[in-house]
């Protein structure tokens, strides 16, 4: 996949490093869930998507956002590669101050305010990486584990939910939408809600932690 010129300038050279690097977060992650059974396979967020956007948004560091919005075509001096592995299709799209000014603005690049200024409501993972050593390969295949180990647990215990709560699914999908954009507190009041008030987590408790909680929760209770 590297680029045709045999003398790259710098942003080249960086853009063909980061288009990389997501190559290699998502054969890992390909390559990890192959021998999961092919439905809860098929149930992964970058399987299930069918071809998704990863979106390379220099702030104060690099955020990979991989989403199922759509995007308009590149304009101006906008770029994008397409590449695929075992079936999976993604494009990866670059965007920095000079394209998005509102990235250079941003005091703290956190995921949620990098989205905001993006515009992406629905997200498939969200990686901050810092530039250098952090998108070396072996960096990126821990990224690529992590991620499939993330997403499998997060489809088994929704799943799990889903049974002990049939007549809330669509609530219960609702939770799974907010942890997987990681909205901590849409994803409390959710588990506060599919509890009667039971699962109360604190102000700042990651959206996954949520989502054990009330599956800790259902577990404990008679009859669950």
């Amino acid at each position: 996949m590297g680029v045709s010129d045999s003398s790259p300038t710098r942003p080249e050279a960086m853009r063909e490093l980061v288009r990389e690097y997501v190559a290699t977060v998502h054969a890992t992650y390909l390559d990890h869930v192959q021998d999961l059974p092919p439905a809860e396979r098929g149930a992964l967020p970058l399987v299930a998507a069918h071809g998704v956007t990863v979106i390379a948004a220099a702030a104060q560091r690099l955020h990979l956002l991989a989403t199922t919005d759509s995007l308009p075509n590149p304009h101006g001096p906008e770029v994008e590669f397409t590449d695929s592995y075992r079936g999976v299709t993604w494009t990866v799209r670059f965007y920095d101050p000079s394209i998005t000014p509102n990235l250079g603005l941003l005091v703290e690049d956190s995921p949620a305010e990098v989205r905001r200024v993006l515009g992406i409501a629905d997200t498939v993972y969200h990686l901050a990486v810092a530039v250098g050593g952090g998108l070396s390969a072996h960096h990126a295949q821990h990224s690529g584990v992590a991620l499939a180990n993330q997403h499998a647990r997060t489809a088994r215990d929704l799943d799990s939910l889903r049974h002990k709560l049939p007549q809330q699914v669509p609530i219960v999908d609702e939770l799974g939408a907010c942890v997987r954009n990681g909205l901590d507190r849409a994803s409390a009041l959710l588990a506060a809600d599919l509890t009667a008030g039971r699962v109360a987590p604190a102000l700042g408790t990651p959206a996954a932690s949520c989502l054990e909680a009330l599956l800790a929760d259902l577990t404990r209770r008679p009859g669950r």
